[in-house]
Formats: structure tokens, C-alpha cells, sequence
């Protein structure tokens, strides 16, 4: 029998020091960031939108108290190593800081898929929502003093669509199994935000959708988006505008190619690289990281959009 905490890979406690400098990292991502922290807080404490409504209006608006009656379920969508993930695991710090909570991150682990015999991804399932309702208590007076993110990565694999002709039996009842778990989650009060990532947004479950407070679009980063990434990794090398500028083309879409770097690729390969090419005999030259920026972008995830 897997044990429940196996369920999860390394839960989180925010804040965090590490995961605070790991989302201040996340250039770029401002507009996603801003989305995914002010859901976050209308969701987890739904008293700061009251205090807001109190402060601006003098009195608590209908429109506010519907705010509290969304499902508390965001879904993050875009192409591979723009960033989905990243967020989902850091953005938690922000929300603490915030609001002046603590709040738990829960990354589901793939064991919670099952091996497809029947019945067991939606006991397994059912265990991971019963493990974190445990976890979180139950929102008192519109305030709550521990919260919960409940990431779901590669979440097209598990909510995708009962509309599939095709679609197994068991991996029908693992959809169902997770539409309740969210639900009871909401029903109980626990404020437990679950964030989806998915790549292919088009085949989650359409009841999944509907549930979802906000679906955040994540892209590859322009060439302004690009520039303050290397401008804040090189920006001490005292590269020259005309270099930036340089690199920044080099990264985008070019030679026919109609699509440029991800974050992930500027983050964890070019700026990585460029150093490890470098050290330990030699200094990192705007040469070495030209030479990094002409390698090939990681190429689109092509499925059901």
C-alpha cells in the first residue's frame, strides 16, 4: 500500500528564503505572477477581499462576496519551459508574505496516477484530498491561518478529457475522483488552492475548465522579456548594448524558425552553460555566451491545444 506523504514529491512550507529568490528570479513572468498571487489571496483569504471592499466602499459589495464562491482551481497553460511550474512551486512565498499566513505546497507525485489497476488511481487519488483536508483547517470568520497549493503537474495525463472516445474506464473514474476532491476541498472550507499545469490545455475535462477561477496563459518570452533575462544574468560582464541586443536576436525566432527560446532554455541551459564552458581556467566572454545563444530552442510540445 503507498503511504500517503508518498503521494507528494518534497512538500513545501512558505516562507521561504530559498523559494522567495527563486520566484524574485522569475523575470519576465510579472504579468502571470500578479494573476497567480491575487487569485491566490481572494481564494486562500477571502477576508482581505472584504477589508478591501470595507476600505473602498464602506460596506462589504455582493460582487465581493461572489468573488468567495469560485472553486478555488487555476489552470496554468502553455508551451514546454515557460515557467508553469516554476511559479506554481515559488508564488506560495509571496502569498504568505501577504497575507501573514503560512501556506503548504503539495506537489501531487505521478504514483498518484496509479498503475491502471482498477480502482486504484481514484483510492490513491481520494487519499491525496483526504491527506491534505487533514493538513488544512477549515477557514473561520473569513480567516484562515495556514493554507494550502495543491500542484497538479502534467495535469492533462490525469484531467483529461471523459469526452475521448477512447478514453479507459479507469482513467474516467480518476477525472471523476479529482472534480470530487477539488469540490470537497471547497465544500469543507479549507483553503486549498489547486493549480493545474498543462501543456495541452484543450484536452483537460471540460468540467475541469468550468471549474477553474483562471485559466493563465504562459508563452515564450518576447525580446523585452529576453533582454531582462540576460541583462540580469551578464549584466555585471559589462556587455555592451549592441551585444544584449545581439544575444537577444540570436535567442529568438530566426533562420526560419518561427519560435525562439523558453525560459527554461535561457535559464537552465545558455546561462549555465556559458559558465560551465568557462570555468575553472578561463573568464566567461561575451564570445563563449554567443557561441552558447546559437543552439538550437527547445521545439514546441505539438498536441491538442
Amino acid at each position: 500500500m503507498t503511504d500517503t506523504l508518498e503521494l507528494f514529491d518534497q512538500p513545501q512550507s512558505f516562507p521561504d528564503g530559498n523559494a522567495q529568490r527563486r520566484y524574485n528570479a522569475l523575470v519576465g513572468l510579472e504579468q502571470a505572477k500578479e494573476i497567480a498571487v491575487r487569485e491566490a489571496l481572494a481564494l486562500l483569504a477571502p477576508q482581505s477581499v472584504t477589508d478591501w471592499s470595507m476600505k473602498h466602499h464602506k460596506t462589504v459589495l455582493r460582487a465581493a462576496e461572489l468573488l468567495a464562491d469560485r472553486t478555488p482551481l487555476l489552470v496554468f497553460a502553455g508551451d514546454v519551459g515557460t515557467g508553469k511550474t516554476a511559479l506554481t512551486e515559488t508564488f506560495g512565498d509571496d502569498v504568505a508574505r501577504r497575507a501573514g499566513i503560512d501556506v503548504l505546497l503539495f506537489p501531487l507525485s505521478l504514483s498518484a496516477r496509479g498503475t491502471g489497476a482498477v480502482g486504484e488511481m481514484t483510492k490513491l487519488l481520494g487519499a491525496a484530498f483526504a491527506y491534505v483536508n487533514d493538513q488544512i483547517p477549515a477557514v473561520q470568520n473569513g480567516r484562515s491561518r495556514l493554507a494550502g497549493i495543491l500542484l497538479i503537474d502534467e495535469a492533462d495525463a490525469l484531467a483529461q478529457s471523459r469526452e475521448l472516445g477512447q478514453m479507459h474506464h479507469e482513467d474516467r473514474a480518476g477525472v471523476n475522483a479529482l472534480i470530487r476532491g477539488i469540490d470537497g476541498l471547497a465544500g469543507a472550507r479549507r483553503p486549498v488552492l489547486t493549480v493545474m499545469c498543462t501543456n495541452r490545455v484543450g484536452a483537460i475535462d471540460p468540467a475541469v475548465q468550468r471549474r477553474a477561477a483562471a485559466v493563465v496563459q504562459f508563452s515564450r518570452p518576447n525580446d523585452a522579456q529576453r533582454l531582462t533575462v540576460l541583462s540580469d544574468a551578464f549584466g555585471d560582464l559589462g556587455l555592451t548594448t549592441s551585444q544584449l541586443k545581439e544575444l537577444v536576436q540570436l535567442t529568438g525566432p530566426r533562420d526560419g524558425c518561427e519560435y525562439g527560446y523558453t525560459y527554461s532554455d535561457l535559464t537552465t541551459r545558455l546561462i549555465p552553460g556559458a559558465v560551465l564552458a568557462s570555468f575553472p581556467d578561463a573568464p566567461l566572454t561575451f564570445a563563449t555566451i554567443r557561441d552558447m545563444a546559437a543552439s538550437e530552442p527547445t521545439a514546441p510540445f505539438h498536441g491538442t491545444r
